[in-house]
């Protein structure tokens, strides 16, 4: 038996429809982690569903309890010989709300439904249809190889990505030495594109800023008050216009990443960004100049507006509002001075002549990415593409966020994301799915991979 016919078996399991029912079964548990309601569903997921798939494969695993009273973990180990490759791989079985009643043709968010080339389904791209396609490319090859895979694989699942990892790294740090391994491996976020597989290094960081003016009580008749009372709306949009201009352009230096190097540069050259038919259009224009796409995307930073408020937009009064508050995101890359951020828009702020804009931090994650020069990477793109045919897009990050940090930074591995869906699969939205292409060439893609490190003497 060879390397064709475990990825042939792999990508067998979504022409027989038996990839297809395991996704249902593992969607119908509704893992809504923002939602107390539903932590009987988390940990049934894990308990009920994950854990026999696991020992199926021959699996050790057991429960772990999260230290802070959240949701549990599932910790499950494959040992075969003390001198093969160990990787590390990641799942999490929480999904955001399945915003039921929103969705076309009013399909049922805790059924898998195949529409065409769409699988839909709440949790089949974010992320049940990610770790799903990895488990069943672990039993393909392990089935090929008479009941063996040639590495040792640890696989820990989580069960609150969805509302920010809040002890992922408590829990990991526990079981350090229970997680040793010389790659972590696994699979969330989009593809750069449906047809161009990926692979990315890390992820970008996350800053929630919090803008409040809040000037007096109540609102105050416009005409009997304007021209001699501060507006706080008009003072919070001049305030934002300072911190970013109308083309999305940081203006603040200290929210901007260090100088984009040319070894980033070079990796991002042949790297485009298009958008579907049924995804937005770049805006002509927008974001950081002198810079590819690819490039304010996957190796910049951006200030985004994620809300803003003052009076009430649905039945606006003649009146002068007494507050205004928004709430804006820097997303940056490594090597960003996080952590001086709020003080420095506070102190500019200031010297603008906004001293009455209130400044705080909300929520923050870390930026991380895999070191370029790490033999694991050019080792994972050699290997899709002999299985492809395809040059897969390497990606120093992707745009969105992950718990990337605790692998890279608090475990110390080189890490290596390969996704399996695509950037219009409405993962946090009405309408999320998959799409049964990309599925195929997922599952092929593990199967060369996990075939690959089965054929290692030793790590690299």
């Amino acid at each position: 038996m060879t390397r064709i016919d475990a990825i042939e078996r792999a990508r067998q399991t979504l022409q027989s429809g038996e990839f297809l029912g395991e996704l249902d079964r593992r969607v119908a548990y509704p893992t809504e982690s923002q939602t107390p309601e539903r932590r009987a569903a988390l940990r049934a997921y894990l308990v009920e569903e994950l854990t026999p798939a696991f020992v199926q494969l021959g699996f050790s695993t057991r429960l772990i309890e999260s230290p802070t009273g959240n949701n549990p973990y599932l910790l499950a180990e494959y040992r075969e010989s003390s001198s093969a490759p160990t990787v590390l791989m990641y799942g999490h079985g929480d999904v955001v709300d399945g915003m039921t009643g929103e969705w076309r043709d009013n399909l049922d968010p805790w059924r898998t439904t195949v529409v065409g080339n769409r699988v839909y389904g709440r949790g089949t791209a974010d992320n049940k249809g990610q770790h799903s396609i990895n488990l069943s490319a672990l039993r393909a090859v392990r089935a090929v190889r008479g009941g063996r895979l040639g590495f040792n694989v640890k696989f820990i699942v989580e069960t609150g990505e969805e509302i920010g990892s809040p002890d992922l790294r408590e829990v990991c740090e526990s079981l350090r030495e229970e997680l040793k391994a010389d790659l972590f491996l696994a699979s969330d976020g989009p593809r750069l594109a449906a047809d161009r597989p990926t692979i990315f290094l890390g992820c970008r960081g996350g800053l929630r800023i919090h803008l409040d003016v809040n000037l007096r009580d109540g609102s105050h008749h416009s005409g009997n008050w304007g021209g001699v009372l501060a507006n706080p709306a008009t003072i919070l949009a001049s305030a934002i216009a300072t911190l970013v201009d109308g083309h999305g352009r940081l203006l603040l230096d200290a929210m901007k990443p260090p100088r984009l190097s040319n070894q980033i540069r070079a990796t991002l050259a042949d790297v485009k960004i298009e958008p579907m038919e049924d995804e937005p259009a770049l805006s002509v224009n927008w974001g950081e100049e002198g810079l590819s796409a690819a490039e304010r995307l996957y190796a910049w930073n951006t200030l985004e507006v994620l809300a803003i408020s003052s009076g009430n937009i649905e039945k606006p009064a003649n009146a002068i509002p007494g507050r205004a508050q928004a709430m804006l995101q820097l997303r940056f890359v490594v090597g960003t001075g996080v952590d001086k951020v709020i003080d420095a828009v506070t102190a500019h702020l200031h010297a603008k002549g906004f001293p009455m804009v209130e400044v705080r931090a909300t929520q923050s994650f870390a930026a991380s990415r895999t070191d370029f020069d790490s033999p694991w990477i050019n080792w994972a793109a050699a290997s899709i593409r002999q299985t492809t045919g395809k040059a897969p897009a390497v990606l120093p990050n992707f745009g969105g966020s992950l718990p990337n940090d605790v692998f890279s930074d608090c475990l110390g591995l080189p890490t290596i994301w390969v996704p399996h869906s695509y950037p219009g699969c409405s993962q946090h939205a009405p309408n999320e799915h998959i799409l049964l292409s990309v599925t195929d060439e997922a599952l092929g893609i593990m199967a060369g991979l996990f075939w690959d490190l089965g054929e290692m003497a030793r790590p690299l």
